[in-house]
């Protein structure tokens, strides 16, 4: 794959470029992304989700290379795959979509453990996994606030 393809799948369509909050942007080309796919069919939804995190790893490996640094705030799609993990089997509606975003948005800065552990992981495992495990504290506490109290 060229490196242009991949700087701009890794930083989420160049989003990862933004000169403040590239995170907070990218994650919101995860809510795009999020509302194109399938959240109605929880198996195949989950199945791209697993693909798309895949994914994520290799490009945010290969990204580091090209960028000659570790975890690039340019690197934005290991925020975009969180997201999506943080929204698997939430009620659809904008209430959840911006709930999950902000909840997302403080897990994955603040890193809460194993979080912060996994961030140390080696090219792009420690890049994407830690934000998988804060889309899936998100999800979590959605997944509680609907247990409690219902949509």
């Amino acid at each position: 794959m060229k490196s242009s393809s991949i700087i701009f799948l890794a930083s989420g369509a160049y989003t990862g470029f933004s000169p403040v909050a590239s995170g907070t942007v990218g994650t919101l080309v995860g809510v795009l992304l999020y509302l194109l796919l399938p959240a109605q069919a929880p198996i195949l939804y989950l199945f791209l989700v697993l693909l798309f995190i895949g994914a994520a790893i290799w490009l945010a490996q290969q990204a580091e290379i090209i960028f000659d640094a570790h975890d690039s705030s340019r690197i934005v799609i290991d925020e975009i795959v969180g997201f999506l993990l943080a929204m698997y089997l939430l009620p659809a509606g904008w209430g959840y979509i911006l709930a999950a975003f902000f909840i997302y948005r403080v897990f994955d800065i603040i890193k809460p453990p194993p979080a912060g552990r996994l961030e140390g992981l080696p090219g792009g495992f420690g890049v994407v996994l830690d934000d998988v495990m804060a889309g899936i504290y998100t999800n979590l506490v959605l997944q509680g606030w609907l247990l409690i109290f219902g949509r």
